[in-house]
């Protein structure tokens, strides 16, 4: 976590009456941070997903429930805080729609969710000499917006 993320944090912990989480990390999301940022900020975003494979080559753990993530926009600064809701493993062609219109990208259809993800992970396995199949294994996440950064 750079050092704005940890800023962010810790002064966002500091005005809560609770303890502070001892796990948190700090990303972006796919290909349009900025834009994605913006959507989990107006409440149209409540899930995202990833391959399994991908934290596999990794090494990376997967998120789990009550796990927290500062959301960054492309400059790698802070936009808000988001707590993880649920997990599931699931196929991608087992993905149900409800779910594929929270991840609330585009015209927040399953058809679009299903190309773009589609495409998104074709590129991403190609690069890493791997090849897609609609029943690749995701890893869906459910979260919460906490904070936003900034009000």
């Amino acid at each position: 976590m750079n050092q704005a993320s940890q800023l962010y944090w810790d002064e966002f912990w500091r005005s809560q009456s609770k303890e502070k989480p001892k796990k948190v990390t700090a990303w972006q999301f796919g290909a349009e941070p900025d834009y994605l940022a913006q959507l989990v900020i107006e409440g149209v975003k409540s899930a995202t997903c990833s391959g399994l494979v991908f934290y596999e080559l990794d090494n990376e753990p997967l998120p789990a429930v009550e796990d927290y993530s500062v959301v960054l926009n492309s400059k790698d600064e802070p936009a808000a805080i988001i707590r993880t809701a649920d997990v599931q493993v699931m196929p991608m062609n087992e993905v149900p729609e409800e779910f594929a219109i929270a991840e609330g990208e585009g015209d927040r259809t399953y058809r679009h969710w299903k190309e773009v993800h589609t495409a998104f992970f074709t590129k991403e396995l190609r690069e890493a000499g791997l090849e897609f199949s609609q029943d690749m294994m995701l890893v869906c996440e459910r979260f919460e917006l906490v904070d936003v950064k900034n009000k």
